[in-house]
């Protein structure tokens, strides 16, 4: 299975009232192991940042100037994304804004995100998995352990990465934060020495009962079947 982390940083809470994505950015984990083939782009929204938008994730106007427009990187995008399942803290707000941005291409050949993804809402699995508690990426770094003191700011990439680490350990743990292929060959070795080491062990020794033991224990069974009244035949 293949899986990404992914977040968006955009002009506002509502694409339906001209708020626009800024930010797209996603790790990939397969396996439950990251790759490293992370996706992360700037986007320039056709409109201006509100200030209280710059005090979350720091993305002003200057900035943004030169970046490229969604229709330009959409292709790239959903190449990157199509057949995975897209795993975002609090789903419906990114789901959202990217299924604006793709219904205001001209030529929309993607439908909507969810025709290529299966969705899945980390959101939504941690308030089942701790009801009535703060759950917000921030609460389960506290809550898991998981060091997120580079968290200064609101970041795509960087909230992306923080919520593998929170998905992984929350799931399950985290087996692994790369793909090693020395890992797979120390598996094989150390499977290699076990079967030696059977191969190689003496064989065990079989002790069988006594005719004496072997009569003790028939009348202890006769015993029991006089009581019971139950034939009992082991």
């Amino acid at each position: 299975m293949r899986q990404i982390l992914l977040d968006t940083e955009t002009t506002g809470f509502d694409p339906h009232t001209g708020d626009r994505i800024v930010e797209i950015g996603a790790v990939e984990l397969i396996k439950r192991k990251l790759t490293h083939n992370n996706y992360h782009q700037y986007v320039f929204p056709e409109r201006s940042v509100p200030q209280d938008a710059i005090d979350v994730h720091g993305i002003t106007d200057a900035f943004l100037k030169d970046k490229p427009l969604f229709s330009a990187i959409v292709e790239d995008f959903m190449e990157y994304v199509s057949g995975a399942e897209l795993i975002i803290h609090n789903a419906p707000f990114d789901v959202g804004f990217i299924n604006k941005e793709l219904s205001l291409l001209k030529k929309n050949r993607w439908g909507k995100i969810e025709d290529h993804c299966m969705i899945t809402d980390s959101l939504k699995m941690a308030r089942k998995t701790y009801p009535g508690q703060r759950n917000s990426l921030d609460a389960l770094c506290k809550r898991l352990g998981i060091d997120n003191t580079n968290r200064t700011l609101h970041g795509a990439l960087l909230d992306s990465e923080i919520l593998a680490d929170v998905y992984l350990t929350m799931t399950g743990g985290q087996t692994a934060l790369s793909l090693n292929s020395d890992s797979a060959e120390n598996d094989d070795h150390n499977t290699t020495i076990s079967l030696a080491n059977l191969q190689n062990r003496k064989p065990l020794r079989v002790m069988l009962a006594t005719q004496d033991e072997l009569a003790r224990h028939q009348k202890k069974l006769s015993e029991i079947s006089e009581k019971s009244h139950l034939e009992i035949n082991w």
